[in-house]
């Protein structure tokens, strides 16, 4: 069964205009970060104790 997430996403892809989406996730910890250039494209640093562990990542601007 998909989450809420995937949902969203898959409505939005198919809409070419670049509106807001509210997603609504539950998990156990939330971080805020910047993403940084990494070559040709971008890196986020999460908790060494992230590893293994599954992430979903939103850009919210």
């Amino acid at each position: 069964m998909p989450d809420d997430t995937s949902l969203h996403n898959e409505e939005t892809a198919s809409d070419s205009s670049r509106s807001k989406v509210k997603f609504e996730i539950f998990g156990e910890e939330m971080l805020e970060k910047e993403v940084k250039s990494s070559g040709n494209s971008g890196r986020v640093y999460l908790p060494p104790d992230w590893v293994g562990h599954h992430v979903k990542i939103v850009r919210i601007d």
